[in-house]
């Protein structure tokens, strides 16, 4: 029998990372590649991997400082894409910057397509900032591709609810939940400090742990006003990278100088470090939060419990699927104001997110106790190789589905 041909579309790929959407992609393309026929097609400059078919830029046309000019030259992405696919026997897309692609490619080719949702826009308007009149574009092609998707995969049982809640018109049948998965090799405790040590945080003192990007999704700015409810003989490391906006970026950066100016024990560092680094980080951390106020899996709370940390994180989303709350950690309520998981009394949030951190920072070993529990937990049910079998059996029952 033929190895199963499935192009695989993604804006991020190895070594344009920078997202928990790319950190998955990137894991599940490399156990796909002895599973079935793989073709990786991404966004951006030629790739060294043997799995890359073929790399695409935007029309130079579209080249502006518009914030509209991005969506436009993604839209112009995916016609490249939806080119270059034709042969697969199935497409796998990836965000709304893939997704039209695969959905032109199952017009064209009359192919199966798959879509991953990592995320919902309608449940993050806040990147009208980052899109301007460009967010109309991207909700639109992503209600185009997940309504004429033959099937669609959510990151977790919350995800899937979302889905059916935001696109009615989706026939539940055809969304499945297949989790994101940890490498469980590269997050692993390690003993190494160089990089805590290089950052001025001494791995002796206990200290909470943030990693993520400046993003309103993220909540950081509800971590920095947690930072003033912390004991001041324990920090608060937040490693922040790419914001979404150079306003977001100004706006945290104020707000971190600003708590730091009060007397808070926060350490706010600028910055995309290698994966090393971040697991030297999550190693030593006696508590990894994670704020988010909206967050489909939340890969990021299971790389901190692989490498055996306690977890502090908001109650929504996937995150509940990931961290138990007694168990591996702490997950603190979020009464939200709206669908978009901002909270309702943001002052009352913060408290209780610094009181819960605060709380496991005097109490290190409970926290060792959640950190052993969390790995195990990794162990069980969030390994790429059992995810990566689901996905192919996944493409092989739309396949089927097809003849």
């Amino acid at each position: 029998m033929a190895a199963l041909k499935v192009a695989l579309l993604t804006r991020e790929f190895p070594p344009e990372v920078y997202g928990g959407a790319g950190v998955h992609v990137e894991y599940l393309a490399a156990e796909l590649a002895g599973m079935v026929d793989l073709d990786v097609h991404a966004f951006g400059a030629a790739r060294p991997s043997a799995s890359v078919a073929a790399t695409y830029t935007p029309w130079d046309a579209l080249r502006s400082d518009r914030p509209h000019a991005a969506a436009l030259g993604t839209i112009s992405v995916d016609l490249a894409m939806a080119l270059g696919v034709e042969g697969a026997d199935v497409v796998h897309t990836h965000t709304w910057y893939a997704n039209l692609a695969g959905h032109l490619a199952s017009l064209l080719y009359d192919v199966p397509h798959v879509m991953t949702s990592h995320s919902l826009e309608p449940l993050r308007p806040w990147k009208a900032e980052q899109l301007g009149g460009g967010y109309a574009v991207s909700s639109w092609a992503e209600r185009a591709s997940i309504e004429a998707a033959d099937a669609v995969v959510a990151v977790s049982g919350p995800m899937r609810d979302d889905i059916l809640r935001w696109y009615p018109n989706v026939d539940p049948a055809r969304v499945a939940v297949i989790h994101n998965g940890i490498d469980t090799g590269t997050y692993q405790r390690t003993d190494a400090t160089g990089a805590i040590e290089r950052m001025g945080v001494d791995p002796t003192v206990p200290y909470a742990f943030f990693v993520g990007r400046m993003t309103r999704q993220k909540g950081i700015t509800y971590l920095l006003d947690a930072a003033r409810h912390l004991p001041p003989d324990a920090p608060l490391v937040v490693l922040a990278s790419s914001p979404d906006t150079a306003e977001i970026g100004a706006e945290l950066r104020a707000k971190a100088a600003a708590v730091k100016a009060a007397g808070a024990p926060l350490v706010f560092v600028e910055d995309t470090p290698p994966r090393e680094t971040v697991v030297q980080l999550l190693s030593h951390a006696t508590v990894f939060v994670c704020p988010s106020i909206y967050e489909p899996f939340g890969l990021v709370n299971a790389e901190a419990m692989a490498c055996e940390t306690a977890v502090v994180a908001s109650a929504v989303g996937g995150i509940t699927e990931v961290v138990v709350d007694g168990e591996t950690g702490v997950l603190v309520p979020l009464e939200a104001a709206d669908a978009t998981g901002t909270p309702a009394d943001p002052d009352a949030y913060a408290a209780a997110l610094g009181a819960a951190i605060a709380e496991l920072l005097a109490d290190p070993a409970r926290a060792d106790a959640y950190g052993r529990a969390g790995r195990a937990r990794v162990l069980e049910r969030f390994t790429w190789p059992a995810i990566a079998a689901r996905t192919v059996e996944l493409y092989r029952a739309v396949a089927a589905a097809r003849r």
